[in-house]
């Protein structure tokens, strides 16, 4: 039920499934009992017949016979065939009584009181025949002169209307459950296309997201068109706000920078103790706010949309710069080339940068980059993994969450600040990924990293 109420496709399927039950249903409940009326009128007519016939053998007595009720229908000579006339004659005691042969020795009843004649003197009604089986009755008193007065009654069973009307109950509820079959394939295909259009417009944005296309592009119905322009201006609008964002952060740098590097000047011109702390602090001072600066840099990137970065072009240039400084060391890239990283390249640069210079300074000959593809599990977003390994001394499991800590350096006779790992964590988490630190295979300091890709 809460898909149903998520879903735009469900509620116009349901609904309109919902609508063709129901108009469905009345109309056969309808055309049932409008084709019930017409078989009864039918029978009606027919007894009517049978009724005209015998009245008029009573007020016309032929002379071949001046019996009534020779019809010609062979119903009414079977017995219990369930056709029947009798002619009573009013006014005698006992009263004269002719039947049908098939009413055999029964009598037919009188219809109540309470049954009105039409304009022609007729009542028509149901009474219970011999073997107390419904019968629809005809029924007329007819003024015969000197002969006396006649109540005349033709009856039928109403099992032949029955039947007519249950076998065009079952060719109706066939044809109505095809139609309804056919009228449900129609709207599952309306509905499909119709909504197609919403389909195309979230690929655009799927596409744009991922980092494949900068913009909606495409024509789109009249009722669409609209929010693909919005969603457009808002694409648009945000780029706009991360490129102010930069522009902000680069000048706040430079507006920093002047004053500590005046700061830094003034206080190395002195020997004195202060002047050697106001140069360690400064020195501190600069390197927070260039981490702060970069993190806020981060977060700005982070945010564009539709940025994507080739990773194996990036690798490959990392790893010939990495391969003249660190000279004695075997670093291996393995990348695919069609990998895109959903984000700036720059930043790229600073996790992956940060991370194999970590391996290099520590490895004792070998390190190893491994990039392994995305698999598209169904999830909404796709996440590249890059690994990273080394022969070095390793690291604890107990001394890993203090080199994620910025300023958190576990050997001071390594050149830095701490800020590598925190920074690369940070900017990691910024784009909805990760760092974890665990063994590696090499017996040195495994590092994962996972960000998000461009499919």
């Amino acid at each position: 039920m809460r898909a149903f109420s998520r879903s735009i496709a469900a509620r116009l399927f349901w609904s309109a499934v919902i609508a063709c039950v129901f108009v469905l249903t009345l109309a056969g409940l309808a055309l049932t009992a409008l084709y019930r009326q017409t078989a009864q009128v039918a029978l009606d007519e027919q007894l009517n017949i049978y009724l005209s016939a015998l009245v008029s053998d009573l007020v016309n007595p032929r002379e071949d016979n001046n019996e009534p009720g020779q019809l010609g229908a062979p119903q009414f000579e079977l017995a219990l065939s369930g056709w029947y006339w009798q002619i009573t004659k009013v006014g005698t005691m006992p009263p004269e009584i002719r039947t049908s042969r098939s009413l055999f020795a029964s009598y037919l009843p009188r219809l109540p009181d309470s049954v009105e004649p039409d304009s022609a003197g007729r009542r028509r009604g149901e009474i219970a025949g011999p073997e107390n089986k419904p019968l629809r009755m005809l029924e007329r008193q007819i003024d015969a002169g000197d002969q006396g007065r006649y109540v005349v009654q033709v009856a039928a069973t109403t099992a032949s209307v029955e039947r007519q009307v249950s076998q065009f109950d079952w060719a109706l509820g066939v044809t109505f459950f095809t139609l309804a079959l056919l009228l449900v394939a129609a709207m599952a295909a309306q509905a499909r296309y119709g909504l197609r259009p919403l389909l195309a417009l979230r690929s655009d944005v799927m596409a744009v997201r991922r980092g494949q296309a900068d913009r909606i592009t495409g024509e789109f119905p009249t009722e669409i068109a609209p929010l693909a322009a919005e969603l457009n201006l808002l694409i648009a609008t945000n780029r706009e706000i991360v490129e102010r964002a930069r522009t902000q952060v680069g000048n706040l740098a430079h507006a920093l920078k002047t004053p500590l590097s005046v700061i830094v000047n003034e206080a190395e011109a002195e020997t004195n103790p202060l002047a050697e702390k106001v140069v360690e602090q400064a020195q501190v001072m600069r390197h927070q706010v260039a981490f702060y600066l970069d993190r806020a840099r981060a977060a700005a990137r982070a945010g564009a949309i539709g940025v994507a970065t080739p990773v194996a072009p990036a690798l490959a240039a990392m790893a010939r710069a990495f391969a003249k400084i660190y000279a004695r060391i075997d670093l291996s890239v393995d990348c695919p080339q069609d990998l895109r990283f959903l984000g700036e390249k720059q930043d790229f640069d600073d996790m992956l940068g940060n991370l194999v210079d970590n391996g290099c300074k520590w490895a004792c000959g070998e390190v190893r980059v491994v990039v392994e593809p995305p698999v598209d599990a169904g999830a909404e977003r796709l996440f590249l993994r890059a690994i990273i390994d080394d022969d070095g001394p390793g690291l604890a499991p107990d001394r890993r969450a203090e080199a994620l800590r910025r300023g958190g350096r576990l050997d001071e006779s390594k050149p830095g600040f701490g800020l590598g790992l925190s920074i690369v964590k940070e900017l990691a988490e910024a784009y909805g990924g990760r760092l974890e630190l665990t063994d590696s295979p090499l017996g040195g300091l495994r590092a994962v990293l996972l960000l998000p890709a461009a499919a």
